[in-house]
């Protein structure tokens, strides 16, 4: 059910918050067969359902996210609850403090029943955590979730949680949503705090929800930044009707899986038929802006683990990355830098033109658990780079984007459509994103 299904039936009392917190805690020690979670905290989410019991009956309603049930990848810090970031580094670590967007969650009523599994220091894109269990894809286990906020995205996709929240360094909220058929939003750079939680790369990390459909993640916004998509007069559309979507021409379209790219234009027709301004444009060369992004996403993680010299304490490929970010140049971060703030300007003239780019998330469906490459038409590709291929920019240049299914391969797999916008448009990005859903329904 979505966070509005079931807060209806909380303020019906055709369920209770405690009823509906064990049933979920139930779901999750028993049907979680996808490694999707690190911890489960029972007694403290059983004890927040009870208080949030008596405050409906006392005529207190916090709001939308009022006794529903959320979980939070394993990087946000949680007051007396561990804080892994999947890795052994930080096994033992227990917060003293909550992060910023976990109080703010906290007081909006939500209440989490655990801490959700990850790609190892949220550096990968399987979630094959080498110390707490690989994360497998509900929608095929022999798929991987995506990562790195792939416990997240598992939890919802199986049904055991309206929404999670992730972090998304190069895709890494956008990617598990595509590949697990759910919704992912990356909001603009610096508008979701980051306090209290584990970095990985600090001028690339974002925060951001994952949730069964536009709406819940809306709601997770709204509590994170303000931002109410959903009241009326609003200033949002409620409609695709002449607003300008742009199909591009180059980048997002080369090296695709043939029926993702059938799937993402057949959307695009839709939202054509029902009035939406679509036309093609050309776009920036993301292909130098994604080798940017490595760069500086590689020497902010060597910064971060530049004292650490003990390869047994990392799985073997995170390890490996961040040797990698150790061989970088400082002139080569320091130029990359400038760069972005060159992409940055390019974009900024292209939404001159266009309010919305219209994009396939990831250029293929989930692959197998442990496929190194991949085949994409007469290409042969690593699964990594070609699973971060068309979202990892959008970090480099902080523009908001949104993942959401738009039907499914033949494999049976879902795939993911990207919807991008220009800076600090998030809210009109959500209303816009809602309707797109609609019309794809």
């Amino acid at each position: 059910m979505t966070i509005a299904e079931i807060g209806r039936s909380l303020r019906s009392r055709e369920l209770s918050c405690l009823e509906l917190i064990q049933d979920t805690l139930n779901r999750v020690e028993t049907r979680d067969d996808f490694k999707a979670f690190i911890t489960v905290t029972r007694e403290q989410a059983l004890a927040e359902a009870a208080e949030r019991d008596r405050e409906f009956a006392e005529g207190c309603d916090r709001g939308p996210l009022h006794g529903i049930p959320i979980a939070y990848k394993d990087l946000f810090c949680t007051a007396g609850v561990r804080t892994t970031a999947g890795s052994l580094l930080y096994r033992n670590f227990i917060p003293t403090s909550d992060a910023a967007v976990v109080t703010a969650l906290r007081e909006a009523g939500a209440i989490s029943v655990g801490k959700t599994n990850l790609h190892e220091l949220a550096f990968g894109i399987t979630s094959a955590n080498p110390h707490f269990g690989a994360v497998v894809n509900p929608q095929n286990v022999t798929c991987i979730p995506g990562g790195s906020s792939g416990g997240s995205a598992a939890a919802v996709a199986a049904g055991l949680l309206p929404m999670c929240l992730g972090t998304d360094t190069g895709g890494s909220v956008r990617i598990p949503a595509s590949y697990c058929g759910v919704v992912g939003f990356k909001p603009t750079y610096g508008t979701v705090p980051s306090d209290g939680v584990l970095p990985l790369a600090w001028s690339l990390d974002h925060v951001g929800p994952i949730g069964s459909c536009v709406d819940d993640c809306a709601l997770a916004m709204h509590v994170m930044n303000g931002l109410d998509t959903m009241a009326r007069g609003n200033g949002f559309a409620n409609t695709v009707k002449d607003l300008r979507f742009g199909l591009p021409k180059n980048f997002f379209f080369e090296r695709v899986d043939r029926e993702v790219s059938d799937a993402v234009h057949r959307a695009s027709d839709r939202i054509e038929q029902a009035g939406g301004v679509v036309t093609e444009v050309a776009i920036p060369d993301l292909n130098e802006a994604n080798t940017l992004a490595r760069v500086v996403q590689g020497v902010e993680v060597a910064a971060l683990y530049s004292e650490e010299t003990q390869p047994h304490r990392f799985g073997a490929d995170v390890w490996a990355l961040i040797q990698q970010g150790r061989m970088f140049a400082g002139h080569e971060y320091v130029n990359a830098q400038r760069l972005r703030t060159l992409f940055r300007r390019e974009f900024d003239a292209l939404w001159n033109t266009v309010d919305f780019l219209i994009t396939p998330t990831t250029p293929i469906t989930a692959p197998p658990v442990g496929q190194s490459t991949v085949q994409i038409g007469n290409d042969t590709e690593d699964t990594r780079l070609a699973t971060t291929r068309l979202v990892r920019s959008l970090n480099f240049i902080g523009e908001p984007a949104l993942s959401l299914p738009c039907g499914k391969h033949s494999n049976g797999m879902p795939i993911g459509l990207q919807l991008i916008a220009k800076p600090f448009a998030d809210g009109e990005l959500l209303a816009a994103a809602r309707e797109v859903e609609r019309i794809l329904a």
